[in-house]
This record gives C-alpha cells, sequence and structure tokens, in this order.
C-alpha cells in the first residue's frame, strides 16, 4: 500500500469512528428524552441529524475519491466496500435516533405514567452492541464482531415481551392504546438500532476476512 493510500485510509478511518460516535449519542438523548420527558432534549436530536446526514456525505465522497484515485485491491478494497456499507447504517442509526425523538416528545405530552417495560435496559444492550461493532472496526477484531451478531437476538426477545405485555395491558385498558402504541415503536426503533449495529459487525468481518455471514454464508471471497 502507498502511503498516500494508507493516509486516506487511515482519515476516513476517523471519519466513520466520529460518525459512529455522533450516531451514538443520538440515540443516548433520544432515549434520555423518553426517559426525562424531555421535550425540548428530543426537538434537540432531532435537529442535529443535519449533522449525521452532513458526515454521512463526507465519508461517502471520501470513499469513491480513493477508489476513483487509487484504484485499491484485495482488502483495500474490501475496506472502502465496507466503509460505504457502514456509513450508510450509521446515518440511518441517525434517522432512527430521530424516530425515537419524535416519539420521547410523544411521549412528554401524556400524563404521566411509569414505563411498563425495561427501555433503559434494552438500550443498554443495544448501545453495547454498537459500541463493541465500532470497537471491532477500529481494532479490525472479527471476534469482537462475531459476539456482536449472537447478541442481536437479545433484543430481538426482549422486543417481543414487550409487545406481548402492551397487548395484555391494551385489552384490559383500552385508554392506554395510545401511550402504549408510542413506547413499542420506541423498542422497535431500538430493535432496528441493534440490527444495524450488527450489519456493522458483519461488515468488519468481511473486511477483515472476506467472509459474508449476512445470509448464513461464510465462505472467504
Amino acid at each position: 500500500m502507498s502511503v498516500h493510500l494508507q493516509r486516506e485510509i487511515d482519515r476516513l478511518k476517523r471519519h466513520l469512528v466520529s460518525l459512529c460516535a455522533l450516531a451514538e449519542e443520538q440515540v443516548q438523548s433520544a432515549v434520555r428524552a423518553l426517559m426525562d420527558r424531555d421535550a425540548e432534549l428530543a426537538r434537540q436530536v432531532e435537529k442535529r441529524d443535519v449533522e449525521i446526514d452532513q458526515h454521512e456525505v463526507e465519508v461517502e465522497e471520501e470513499c469513491l475519491k480513493v477508489l476513483a484515485l487509487y484504484q485499491p485491491v484485495a482488502s483495500d478494497l474490501r475496506l472502502l466496500v465496507s466503509a460505504l456499507k457502514i456509513n450508510n447504517d450509521l446515518e440511518r442509526i441517525g434517522d432512527l435516533a430521530v424516530n425515537i425523538a419524535r416519539k420521547a416528545a410523544t411521549f412528554a405530552s401524556f400524563p404521566p405514567m411509569e414505563i411498563p417495560f425495561d427501555l433503559a435496559g434494552m438500550w443498554q444492550k443495544t448501545q453495547a452492541m454498537l459500541h463493541d461493532s465500532v470497537d471491532a472496526l477500529v481494532n479490525l477484531n472479527p471476534l469482537l464482531a462475531s459476539k456482536v451478531c449472537g447478541r442481536d437476538n437479545e433484543v430481538d426477545g426482549m422486543k417481543h415481551e414487550f409487545r406481548q405485555k402492551a397487548e395484555t395491558m391494551m385489552q384490559q385498558d383500552p385508554s392506554l392504546v395510545p401511550v402504549l402504541l408510542t413506547l413499542l415503536a420506541v423498542s422497535r426503533n431500538l430493535e432496528r438500532v441493534a440490527d444495524h449495529a450488527t450489519n456493522i459487525a458483519e461488515d468488519v468481518i468481511y473486511m477483515v476476512e472476506g467472509r459474508i455471514i449476512r445470509h448464513g454464508t461464510g465462505d472467504p471471497l
């Protein structure tokens, strides 16, 4: 690898990590807005989404520039292809944070009530997956990435559990339907964040080992 290509790739990695941090912060703020019934914080999350969009465009432009100028092959090409996909996942996580923030603002408008689901615990699991997928990316650690993929079912299970409990509660007290649907929407968005964290981890495995595991295959390319 040429010195110039290495420099461009290092810069690209730094930008991706910066975008990861911003996306994680956005979801964390959106969840906090829900827990604290803080409509103003929810609005701030919406406003900051433009920063993620700008970062996403910049990273994509960097990837395309490197592809055009250096025509990388093998592991360098896999890195750039993976970076483009990870970049898209991070932008989608930013969108999901906005969705959660909007639901948080709606929740704040309802009469006070204790949240009947462990949404904080769901976020902790999701946040850990996102953090570890980024760590796997920074350190090019396919083993850690594999562990992230293995934890996605835990978050899926929590979402299913919340839905079952909500359905029972809505049958018992139809007046709770609007607020419970709002909270279920938050759980669906958190589950989608976990899905995108899994996508990032899968792309790290492809980046390092050339294996595509998304559809159950694992043979090196």
